[in-house]
């Protein structure tokens, strides 16, 4: 098997993995909360839990990627299939990650503390990255169920060091 990621990147991986769907659980959470104060009426309190882990996600999940990005400049994976469409595909799918989804945490950010003006341009970043991530799906169960190759498994078996006789 041919290694790709460090365990520190797999490891941030699966926890913006883990993050981003309780993003889309507790999107809804902020129109509601924000519609209920307009109104003059207190919001819910599940509402207002909601809306507070929306946010917080939303800064771990900037944080993360931020740290992810860091880790791919100094530690790039291992891969043999730059060269072909679908690895040039792949990685510009990745830095569109990195750019989506760090964007994303900022106008978030912004959204809540700054200026809420923004709110709907991030409505349409979540819907452009929900779009990724199925790309992204689509490409790993292609990988294991078509291709039947190893690219799956660089995001499992983190990458081993080289020995001397491999060098």
């Amino acid at each position: 098997m041919k290694g790709g990621y460090s365990l520190a990147q797999i490891g941030l991986h699966w926890l913006v993995a883990l993050l981003v769907p309780v993003q889309y659980l507790t999107g809804g959470s902020i129109e509601r909360t924000h519609h209920a104060v307009h109104m003059g009426m207190t919001p819910s309190y599940w509402d207002v839990v909601q809306h507070h882990l929306h946010n917080y996600a939303g800064m771990a999940i900037g944080l993360l990627m931020g740290m992810r990005l860091g880790l791919r400049i100094l530690q790039p994976p291992e891969t043999d299939a730059r060269g072909s469409w679908t690895g040039r595909a792949a990685t510009a799918l990745h830095h569109a990650f990195y750019a989506a989804i760090i964007g994303q945490a900022c106008m978030g950010f912004v959204a809540s503390y700054l200026w809420f003006g923004i709110a709907p341009y991030h409505v349409v970043g979540s819907r452009i990255i929900l779009a990724m991530v199925a790309l992204h799906l689509t490409a790993a169960a292609w990988h294991t169920l078509v291709a039947r190759d190893e690219a799956v498994d660089r995001m499992v078996f983190p990458r081993r060091k080289r020995s001397a006789q491999e060098l």
